[in-house]
């Protein structure tokens, strides 16, 4: 086991050197390197996605009548920013670098009964329009509303606002405000922030037309009064100027350090503050089951070796009298090697997706860089689930390895994508711009098919052609009869209290977690987040043990699918306060969007199930496989 398990660590080091090499040459990554501007240069704003907290369902930003290009076009995405449901395209603001504008016609739009429609159900269900500049997102400064000194940062502004009329108005008019850090050697300068202030104005006109339309309210040598205008409604065959203005402002902050103020939007203290504690209590239980473990077996095993020595087997108890079944194949065990090859395949990815966010290749400047790193290293980790699924059905004495090679390479990925097809016809259905294209789908499956399925072939080769890992003790032919159990050692039991441990050490990241997924905000403590996935291994491994060690002394040997469902039942502790966070923090109100809430968790709990079972059943393999081989069996 221990020689496996080295065969495998090395294979993920070497994979991940093989990875790290290419990127070792440059230090900035593509897209995210700092880009120096004169003064006068053009900029050019893009606009992205509109996005509800209370919807989950994105659109594009055309999806509503705002001013068009003469032609619009697509930026160049990632596989991740598909995913995510990003649309970035070009858009009719311009600016000139560090010269001020006044207020400037960005276009007319005459709205009919259709378009009215749409930007009131966007603004009942509180959508934000989402831009652009130079990489940094757009970012709307609010005052706290506890009366403190403190701002908050928002991604993107809303469509509008409903009036305590009950009338909808519209932000066609916005402030722009743009930080730049000037080099002192030069005339370059940095762009460093990014902010605007929406306000809804209704332009007075002199002239209709798409040409010579003259707005008496918004001159190049003024701007705006938020409240110096009444507001601009939203009705049908109304005629609606959409317009902006323009600050350049000095700014002390350098450029790598321009994305602190989008990632410091919660509570630094509150966080730390709760990771910490949540590290400690788990460390301190941990220490305690492993110190109490390690007393009570040293004493075990130094028993049972002198009752050998004495000639007093037949006064043997507890789990030593199981020696003789300990290692017989369990039930389905075919499907256990399907679980615990995928199980490695995640762990693989968690593993190396952790590491590169660590070295900071997928930070949230690097949009999609994080969904499309974990989507190619769970392809190419296909390699290594054949291996373990293919080297512990060989153990189990299995002949269809190419069967169970088969199982592992479509099963997990196949139920994962029959969800994942069925929400993304739901979010299709809506028109919404989270629907994955068909290019990608495309893409996706020949990922899985093209390169997935024949590494999963090649390391169940490599897998079953190694010679098998060899019992400690021998099987005996006719089964033992296994004694009546306590209440608390029944399998439902025992399974469900395993659990509670390792979701208690992903408890506090969780929250975070699910708040940047469904509230748009960013993730970006990657370190706690990797400490945390190291006590998470650490505490699936403990419970796991210490649970199997009390079942094998009460003489019940059906540890294999136990071990791995005792820390795999986190997943149910996962999912059922993912329904809990879904009723107090989230305000989702439409039926689809609590169907594609709830699916997306679902995979994500099915995926930590297999992720922790694979990790509590390999620690529990390797200290059964310990215990027996340390002491004397005739």
């Amino acid at each position: 086991m221990a020689k496996a398990s080295g065969e495998v660590a090395a294979c993920l080091l070497l994979a991940l050197l093989l990875v790290l090499l290419p990127s070792a040459r440059a230090f900035y990554l593509p897209g995210v390197a700092p880009r120096d501007f004169r003064k006068g240069d053009e900029l050019q704003v893009k606009v992205n996605k509109l996005s509800s907290t209370k919807t989950q369902l994105p659109y594009d930003y055309y999806f509503l009548d705002y001013c068009k290009p003469s032609k619009i076009m697509n930026n160049a995405e990632n596989l991740g920013e598909v995913l995510r449901g990003d649309r970035i395209e070009n858009s009719v603001y311009t600016f000139k670098m560090r010269v001020d504008e006044g207020c400037k016609v960005a276009c007319p739009v005459k709205l009919n009964s259709e378009t009215a429609k749409n930007f009131k159900e966007k603004i009942d269900d509180e959508y934000r329009v989402n831009m652009i500049l130079d990489n940094l997102p757009l970012a709307v400064v609010r005052q706290r509303r506890d009366g403190s000194q403190a701002t908050i940062i928002e991604n993107g502004f809303r469509v509008g606002y409903k009036g305590r009329d009950n009338k909808y108005y519209l932000s066609n008019h916005l402030s722009f405000k743009v930080m730049y850090h000037k080099d002192v050697e030069s005339d370059e300068a940095r762009i460093v922030g990014f902010e605007v202030i929406p306000s809804s104005v209704k332009h007075t006109y002199t002239e209709l037309g798409d040409k010579n339309l003259k707005v008496t309210t918004c001159t190049s040598e003024s701007k705006i009064s938020p409240g110096g205008n009444p507001p601009q409604e939203v009705t049908a065959d109304s005629f609606v100027v959409f317009s902006y203005d323009v600050t350049f402002q000095p700014s002390e902050i350098k450029w790598a350090s321009r994305w602190d103020t989008y990632l410091l939007m919660n509570d630094d203290q509150i966080h730390w503050f709760s990771i910490i504690n949540s590290l400690m209590i788990v460390l301190f239980l941990s220490g305690m089951v492993a110190m109490i473990m390690l007393r009570t077996l040293y004493r075990d095993i130094a028993n049972y070796n002198q009752l050998e020595s004495q000639d007093e087997a037949q006064e043997e108890t507890g789990w030593k009298l199981v020696h003789g079944d300990i290692f017989r194949p369990p039930l389905n065990s075919g499907l256990l090697c399907v679980y615990i090859g995928t199980g490695v395949q995640f762990f693989g990815m968690t593993l190396v997706t952790m590491i590169f966010a660590l070295l900071g290749f997928l930070s949230p400047s690097n949009r999609g860089g994080l969904m499309t790193a974990m989507v190619l290293l769970w392809v190419f980790m296909g390699l290594f689930a054949g291996y373990s699924s293919a080297r512990l059905y060989k153990m189990f004495k299995g002949s269809e390895w190419k069967r169970i090679t088969l199982k592992t390479a479509f099963m997990f990925p196949g139920i994962v994508f029959a969800i994942f097809f069925v929400l993304n016809a739901l979010i299709w259905g809506e028109k919404s711009s989270g629907a994955v294209p068909f290019g990608t789908m495309f893409a996706l499956v020949f990922l899985w098919f093209g390169i997935s399925v024949p590494l999963v072939f090649v390391g169940s080769y490599i897998g079953y052609k190694r010679p098998a890992l060899e019992d400690p003790v021998k099987t005996n032919k006719i089964p033992r009869q296994i004694p009546e159990q306590a209440w608390y050692m029944q399998p439902v039991f025992s399974i469900l209290i395993g659990g509670i441990l390792p979701f208690g050490a992903v408890f506090i990241e969780l929250f975070f977690i699910l708040t940047s997924i469904w509230l748009n905000q960013f993730y970006y403590i990657f370190g706690f987040l990797f400490l945390v996935f190291l006590i998470l291994i650490i505490t699936c491994a403990e419970i796991t043990i210490v649970l199997c060690y009390f079942q094998l002394c009460s003489e019940d040997y059906h540890w294999w699918w136990r071990a791995y469902l005792t820390a795999g039942s986190s997943a149910l502790y996962l999912f059922a306060y993912s329904a809990f966070y879904f009723f107090t923090k989230l305000e989702i109100t439409k039926f689809v969007s609590g169907v594609l809430y709830f699916g997306y968790m679902l995979i994500a709990s099915y995926s930590f199930f297999v992720l922790t079972g694979t990790m509590g059943f390999y620690a529990c393999f390797w200290f059964v496989r310990k215990i027996y081989s340390s002491v004397k069996i005739d």
